[in-house]
């Protein structure tokens, strides 16, 4: 197999032939043949060869190719040879999402920035564009996407079904219906490669990850559906705990439960906006305000162990390791950003009043000298638990969020993990340069799975 770039351009002629510069020829070792079977994404066609006289990498493809494969522009594009009569060009890479709501600004939302800085990443050396599942075409295996024209505007391109699909759809609750399962099915059927497959759920995780002792030795006891009777033990066990939806995200609806002998029971939550603690002279008191709020059942929560975490200014601190796969299929930490938690604040959400801190500041203030250390300990703990996530996944990842906390002695634990993290660390003005790694992380990875790198899905 012989992969490089080149650039690809449209020739008037209808006939099914494309036209190779010398060196492209070469360098694809096709000097000789007549004719090839070029393919994009799942269309193929055959076509004749002729030699171009050319001294750069250049290919000249008939308007009969072009209207044949659904070749979207003109431009910077990767082309190799697959056996000894075909060649394929692209990667043709779709980037799956949606407006999360009717209003939004077409076609995607909020969501349109991310897919836009994906495309500009990798226009030289693929086609990448943005799809939502209305825009499929099943029944002639199409899809109606979104390109960025040069003046960074949206235009419109039908072409074939794509080799990856990068999913990025934005709705818990629209991903988890029948229709979108068997949506994503269907990408899986065409042998396309499809990743992440879906937001986690923290009970997946903690079920996923319960029979593995590589990754438990990091996991705070964690209990599904918990009865009164079991919160009850957990808080004379561990003093505090934390009690959370399973489906929640940006710390929604999250509990702190303290237990303090002689003083009773303690809660602290997030009202209308505001920090809020509450104290209870009794368990009873506590559980029948949590089911006064969330119904008599209580169903769709975990309950967790609490930790004692590093602090600053008496305010605990967590991380986000953002996690890619990369280029080699390997997982790496592309960013970490430390959140602090605000004051009387249950989560480190900005939202929520925390703030955004580097890592070896949020670090250096507990472990000084060690502070090196203990990030890069930390590192390699998050690739073992991403590691461990995904052989216990039936799905393909390629991203996750870890939210991962350190205590005082320096010991891992990892919290969440979310298979469709958020980028808002990024935003600090330390961390913009792991954001653009991040990006390239997301591009690298689709070359991998589409077998544009050498490498194999």
């Amino acid at each position: 197999m012989s992969l490089t770039t080149c650039n690809i351009r449209f020739s008037s002629q209808y006939d099914n032939v494309i036209y190779l510069s010398n060196p492209l020829l070469k360098q694809l070792e096709l000097e000789g043949k007549r004719a090839v079977h070029i393919v994009m994404g799942n269309a193929t066609v055959k076509a004749a060869i002729r030699k171009l006289n050319r001294s750069s990498k250049v290919i000249y493809i008939s308007s009969g190719v072009r209207q044949a494969l659904r070749v979207p522009k003109i431009g910077q594009i990767s082309i190799q040879t697959v056996g000894p009569d075909e060649i394929r060009i692209g990667p043709l890479v779709g980037i799956l999402t949606d407006t999360l709501r009717p209003g939004e600004s077409y076609p995607f939302g909020l969501r349109a920035s991310l897919v836009k800085q994906i495309i500009r990443v990798g226009e030289k050396r693929a086609f990448i564009f943005g799809f939502t599942p209305n825009d499929i075409n099943w029944r002639q295996q199409t899809v109606n996407g979104f390109f960025l024209n040069p003046q960074g505007g949206w235009t419109r391109k039908v072409v074939p079904l794509p080799d990856v699909v990068y999913n990025r759809l934005p709705n818990r609750r629209a991903e988890a219906s029948t229709s979108l399962r068997a949506f994503r099915e269907r990408f899986v059927n065409h042998s396309i490669p499809f990743f992440n497959w879906s937001f986690l759920n923290k009970s997946d995780v903690y079920r996923l990850l319960d029979n593995d002792p590589e990754a438990l030795v990091h996991l705070p006891e964690s209990i599904n559906n918990p009865t009164p009777a079991t919160i009850k033990e957990m808080l004379e066990k561990h003093q505090f705990i934390y009690y959370k939806p399973t489906g929640g995200s940006l710390g929604i609806g999250i509990y702190r439960l303290t237990y303090q002998p002689g003083r009773g029971y303690f809660a602290r939550f997030r009202r209308n906006n505001q920090n809020v603690l509450m104290r209870f002279k009794n368990f009873g008191s506590l559980m029948r305000m949590l089911q006064a709020r969330h119904g008599s059942k209580l169903e769709n929560y975990v309950v967790q162990q609490g930790i004692r975490l590093i602090e600053m200014d008496k305010c605990p601190i967590d991380f986000r390791f953002h996690m890619h796969k990369n280029g080699q299929n390997e997982w790496v930490p592309a960013g970490i950003g430390a959140k602090k938690a605000g004051r009387g604040s249950v989560t480190t959400h900005v939202k929520s009043g925390g703030s955004l801190l580097t890592p070896m500041h949020a670090l250096h203030r507990t472990f000084g000298d060690k502070a090196d250390e203990v990030l890069e300990r930390a590192k390699q703990v998050s690739i073992k638990l991403s590691e461990a996530i995904e052989r216990n996944y039936p799905h393909r990842l390629g991203e996750l969020g870890l939210d991962i906390g350190i205590d005082n002695t320096g010991e891992i634990w990892m919290f969440e993990a979310n298979a469709k993290p958020g980028r808002s660390i990024f935003k600090h003005p330390a961390l913009k340069a792991e954001g653009r790694d991040s990006l390239s992380y997301i591009f690298d990875h689709c070359l991998y799975l589409s077998r544009f790198n050498g490498g194999s899905s």
